[in-house]
């Protein structure tokens, strides 16, 4: 699940290249509809499971087999557990284009790509003693598991964005198009602490996944 090339940025998905449009958005729909209640349940995510690998599997389009994958992991052991529930309600909302605050799909203004406010150029990475926080989806997989990576190599891991924090890394999956949605009020802060001169570095999924993997 390592998206190391940055294939969801190009996702055709993403980009309304000329795919089976109906069943991608009926997948919208779907998403929508099921965390409407604001809980998802073990049978919610077994129909959305397979509901995927019967009508979207052939499109090998990058996002929606990520989607895909992360279902079937979570259900591998026949149990969606809370955490499992909760990081699918935000993965499916923001999939959806509806922010947690404002669940319902008719109560969400539509709003353009913008262009996240990544540091250019992107900062070598440091780890020792440096404190990072992780926003959005992140295409590696569960947020535990990336944070894990950073306390092996000796970084640690921050309550929220502060003038304390080094880096915020951007989850990789439908970042521009999510950009308004659940984790916009990290990124915000983040850009109003280092325009006020705090040396605080917003870096994307994938420059984060390459100075882990190399």
């Amino acid at each position: 699940m390592v998206d190391l090339h940055g294939e969801f940025q190009n996702s055709r998905f993403f980009h309304q290249a000329r795919i089976d449009r109906r069943s991608a958005d009926a997948l919208v729909g779907l998403a929508a509809g099921i965390t409407a209640d604001g809980r998802i349940n073990q049978q919610e995510a077994e129909f959305l499971e397979n509901w995927i690998a019967s009508n979207l599997a052939q499109l090998d389009d990058p996002v929606i087999n990520l989607l895909y994958r992360r279902l079937s992991d979570m259900l591998a052991d026949g149990v969606l557990d809370a955490e499992e529930a909760a990081e699918l309600l935000t993965t499916l909302r923001n999939f959806a284009g509806l922010s947690t605050s404002v669940p319902r799909a008719s109560d969400n203004a539509y709003a353009p790509p913008t262009d996240l406010p990544l540091c250019r150029p992107a900062p070598e990475l440091q780890w020792n003693g440096r404190l990072f926080v992780f926003t959005g989806v992140m295409a590696y997989g569960p947020r535990k598991n990336c944070e894990s990576l950073v306390i092996d190599r000796g970084g640690q891991i921050g309550a929220g964005v502060s003038k304390k924090i080094h880096y915020l890394v951007v989850g990789a999956i439908g970042n521009e198009q999510w950009l308004h949605s659940t984790y916009g009020t990290k990124i915000k802060k983040a850009v109003e602490l280092r325009e006020a001169g705090v040396p605080l570095a917003i870096v994307s999924e994938e420059h984060w996944q390459k100075a882990v993997f190399g």
